[in-house]
């Protein structure tokens, strides 16, 4: 399977995946959150070194956007979901965070506990 299947799959999954994301008390949507990581699909799955510039911008709007427990208990199960469809590097994943500057609440994983974030 060539780079461009794999996206092409890569977001034909995330788009049915928002299309089924439950709706929650928070404000962030799927949607949004898939909007801000989709820059860094192809380095999430394919990837080495430091993550392109514009990944590490959506993934600091992502952390600006999901603010409250429930935004960032919803993008969690956002990126949780789509992480079992993507399946991510897991030390990129994992990485990610850190290489961009940031610090999210959890790991990006599809096995992450959404559950104990606040």
């Amino acid at each position: 399977m060539n780079s461009s299947s794999v996206v092409v799959a890569a977001m034909a999954a995330l788009m049915m995946f928002l299309l089924l994301a439950p709706i929650s008390d928070a404000a962030i949507s799927c949607s949004d959150v898939m909007k801000d990581l989709r820059p860094c699909v192809n380095y999430l799955t394919s990837g080495t070194g430091k993550p392109p510039s514009a990944c590490c911008a959506g993934a600091s709007a992502l952390q600006s956007a999901a603010s409250s427990s429930a935004d960032k208990k919803a993008a969690c199960e956002c990126i949780k979901s789509a992480s079992k469809s993507l399946n991510p590097n897991p030390q990129l994943a994992q990485a990610l965070p850190a290489n961009c500057g940031i610090n999210l609440p959890y790991t990006i994983s599809p096995s992450v506990d959404c559950s104990k974030i606040s």
